[in-house]
């Protein structure tokens, strides 16, 4: 959830016009936004130091500003917080700005279970000042599961992206950008916390819902990963076809994108057992990748074609054609 949207539906603006803005002004989702309350000094959003006054100047040498380094930036902010809590409180908005801004810092300096705390007591203090569906709780628990996700707890992080998601159907719809981003996040919790069978149905309904051929063929590569897990291979396959045949018309069959689908489908078909189609798929993309090993990547991924099509030979009974790869 981006802070800009959370901002446009507090002031109430219609659903047009809030979508336009978020287009528009959104911050990516890998950013841990950082609130701001209106009409309150607060401290500076983490990452954003306040600007360094000119050098003092010796004779006629200048010294260089000091740079602020990120332990720096969360000692002012965790000086910030505690003078918050002695004037106000636990329990303020000034206090749970600065709250949600250490923990920021906290997980971008990748101190995850330092993040982790401090997103879990913002968000207790948010739920209490502002209620569990305000749109600065919002912010606080998807920062919360980004959090929880990045410190490798997945089951954790479905928990409050099953809020999440239920906060956004219910009042955006499910094709909503945001809703979509919540499912697709819920799908890859349940996915890495084993829950595959309720992984499969919300990434098969993100991939209804999203707007976009690259994103909508990620989730198909999330949901073709989650049905593998669960022994169903050929639908797996039926995923990653699909999207091999759309990089292919958008990237051509020697992109390193591409020919990492291609390796997918290949081994897919070799867990499968279905040889001769992993053989055919396989080579076809070890033939491509030789044609392609100017890139240092591209290079890399031809070794493990290699490697994986001399195992699929083996499978197959192609012993002599294995050796030749060996």
């Amino acid at each position: 959830m981006s802070f800009w949207r959370a901002l446009l539906r507090g002031t109430g603006l219609t659903a047009e016009t809030e979508k336009q803005s978020v287009d528009t002004a959104a911050p990516s989702r890998e950013e841990h936004v950082a609130e701001q309350p209106s009409g309150v000094p607060v401290p500076a959003p983490a990452g954003s130091p306040a600007p360094l006054g000119p050098p003092p100047e010796t004779g006629n040498h200048q010294e260089e500003p000091s740079v602020p380094t990120a332990g720096m930036r969360a000692a002012t902010l965790e000086r910030t917080l505690r003078s918050l809590v002695e004037q106000h409180g636990t329990e303020h908005p000034d206090t749970i700005t600065a709250r949600n801004n250490l923990a920021t810092k906290y997980a971008q300096m990748g101190r995850r279970q330092a993040a982790v705390q401090q997103f879990e007591l913002a968000l207790d203090e948010a739920v209490a000042v502002y209620g569990e569906e305000h749109p600065r709780t919002e912010i606080i628990r998807e920062n919360l599961a980004w959090a929880l996700e990045d410190a490798g707890r997945p089951a954790d992080a479905a928990q409050h992206w099953e809020t999440l998601l239920r906060e956004r159907e219910g009042q955006f719809g499910s094709a909503d950008e945001d809703t979509v981003e919540a499912r697709t996040r819920l799908a890859v919790c349940y996915r890495r916390g084993g829950r595959l069978d309720a992984a499969v149905i919300h990434y098969e309904s993100a991939v209804e819902d999203v707007a976009g051929t690259a994103a909508r063929e990620e989730l198909r590569l999330g949901l073709s990963a989650a049905l593998n897990m669960s022994g169903r291979y050929d639908e797996a396959v039926t995923q990653l076809r699909m999207v091999l045949a759309g990089r292919r018309r958008r990237l051509g069959k020697g992109h390193l994108d591409t020919l990492t689908v291609h390796h997918r489908l290949g081994r897919c078909y070799t867990q499968a057992g279905r040889s001769d189609d992993a053989v055919d798929s396989l080579r076809e993309a070890y033939r491509a990748a030789l044609n392609s090993s100017g890139d240092p990547e591209v290079r890399r991924l031809t070794m493990r074609l290699r490697r994986d099509l001399a195992g699929a030979y083996s499978a197959a009974g192609r012993r002599r054609e294995a050796d030749a790869l060996l």
